[in-house]
């Protein structure tokens, strides 16, 4: 594939580009870090994701519906500094990539909403347990004003069970009234669940092992739910273009958007 050179991002101006990259039957749009050289034109600006704001590996900003909603925060306060305060926050389960109960406390503002999975709510400080909703897998409600729908997330592969036993973890559908469909499918396997999710337009999803799923994996389930777009995220030690190269073999139409969520790194893979 040639790349086509893309515009910057209006939200990031100082460190990220977008690159796409065009196919007979999909379309890649790359994230890329400044140091990669990406020019600026005026072709893929409408083909980007304006409403994702990555922080880093699993963590990140959605601005759906005006409402600012952070997904997983972990790291610190300092990593948000720049961001918009949240109207709700969504932590998916219990592992330090994905919940830091000290990172939840500096940045739940008054009022706001805070989601999380039974497990996460049983090891919550008392002063957030108080303020939590608690969603088990298959419970619906609202959030930030939108519909928003906790999925299972969990492995299915033998000697990856350990991981994210079925039961526990969550994924999250919030449908926006702008941003359509968000499905942040957490950290997940090509689960029954995960294939069977419908009318999604941007899909959020993992693939870094021995933790979630291969490239491969997540391919032949993106290729099942037909979603609008899938990002790639979580997926240090993987490099996303493996993902886009196995969706194309499967003949999906889906749009592939790449973020630099490893900051820090100057590989594909996130890998220092």
């Amino acid at each position: 594939m040639t790349p086509t050179p893309a515009p910057s991002r209006p939200w990031t101006p100082t460190r990220r580009q977008t690159l796409a990259v065009g196919a007979a039957a999909f379309a890649v749009t790359f994230i890329l870090p400044r140091w990669a050289g990406a020019q600026t034109t005026d072709e893929a600006e409408s083909e980007g994701l304006p409403f994702v704001m990555p922080v880093e590996h699993a963590s990140m900003m959605l601005t759906l519906g005006g409402q600012a909603i952070l997904v997983d925060p972990v790291g610190g306060a300092d990593l948000y500094a720049d961001l918009s305060p949240a109207a709700a926050i969504l932590v998916t389960h219990e592992h330090k990539d994905h919940f830091d109960p000290d990172t939840l406390q500096a940045l739940l503002p008054e009022g706001a909403a805070l989601i999380v999975n039974p497990a996460v709510a049983e090891k919550l400080p008392e002063a957030l347990r108080a303020r939590a909703t608690v969603m088990a897998n298959g419970d619906t409600g609202e959030v930030a004003g939108m519909k928003i729908e906790a999925v299972p997330a969990y492995n299915v592969t033998p000697d990856r069970l350990q991981y994210h036993p079925k039961g526990r973890d969550n994924g999250y559908v919030l449908t926006a009234p702008d941003e359509g469909r968000i499905y942040v499918a957490g950290d997940t396997e090509d689960t029954p669940e995960f294939r069977a999710q419908k009318d999604i337009d941007t899909v959020f999803l993992p693939m870094n092992l021995p933790f979630t799923m291969t490239a491969e994996q997540a391919a032949a389930g993106v290729a099942e739910m037909k979603p609008r777009r899938a990002v790639p995220y979580h997926h240090r030690g993987t490099d996303p273009a493996t993902f886009a190269a196995a969706l194309e073999a499967a003949g999906s139409d889906t749009e592939v958007v790449v973020f630099d969520w490893y900051p820090k790194s100057d590989k594909p893979t996130g890998e220092d």
